[in-house]
């Protein structure tokens, strides 16, 4: 989200495209995308926003209100999520491996990265990312689990589970938990998924310890 707008790409080989509008309600605005490409995460800069494609080694510029196309830059991984850490001048891109990469926001060139631990361990198939302050969340791919990342060392400092969000009959028509969005100013998220029919405004609580009380 940004401005008081929702924005959401999907990723469907030959029917990919990317829509705005306000939360809640049915996008205002869509784009498509070339048959040709997968598009994938999206995140916004300011005026314009990027959209990363997944294996077609490009990434596309787009002004933030029309969504028009502005440029397309070359993109040198596989496109997965990003997010905008904006008091760090920088972006946040994954690539399915345990590694988020820094990237300028203006070009998309790499300035540095870090593999994402927990209790020392890699942790693997980084998918969607969501930027707030200096943590970026990131959905583990073809999971519901969603691990919260100290940007500046990789560490993971908290994990969270997100199974029974849809009903049985829904799981059956569905595919991976993929969207996370933090509501600004709220201590909120969005959450859906692929082919979900439902995006979820939750909060993220801790859970007492086995064996401690509340």
């Amino acid at each position: 989200m940004a401005h008081g707008t929702l924005y959401e790409g999907t990723g469907i080989a030959g029917r990919s495209t990317i829509s705005s509008g306000p939360p809640g309600a049915p996008p205002t605005r869509r784009a498509r995308l070339p048959a040709q490409l997968f598009g994938e995460g999206i995140t916004v800069t300011g005026a314009t926003l990027w959209q990363l494609t997944w294996r077609d080694g490009i990434a596309i510029e787009r002004d933030a209100r029309t969504l028009a196309e502005l440029r397309r830059v070359p993109y040198d991984r596989e496109g997965w999520g990003i997010c905008h850490q904006p008091h760090r001048g920088r972006l946040v891109t994954s690539d399915g491996s345990s590694r988020l990469d820094f990237r300028d926001p203006a070009t998309l060139r790499r300035r540095g990265s870090v593999v994402v631990t927990l209790d020392g361990r890699p942790v693997d198939r980084l998918n969607e990312l969501e930027c707030v302050g200096d943590v970026v969340y990131a959905n583990i791919w073809a999971t519901d689990r969603i691990v919260r990342i100290d940007a500046g060392t990789g560490r993971v400092t908290g994990e969270i589970t997100a199974p029974g969000l849809l009903s049985a009959a829904e799981r059956r028509r569905a595919d991976v938990l993929n969207g996370i969005a933090a509501v600004p100013g709220t201590g909120q998220f969005l959450l859906t998924g692929k082919w979900w029919p439902k995006m979820f405004r939750v909060r993220f609580v801790s859970a007492p310890h086995p064996g401690q009380d509340g």
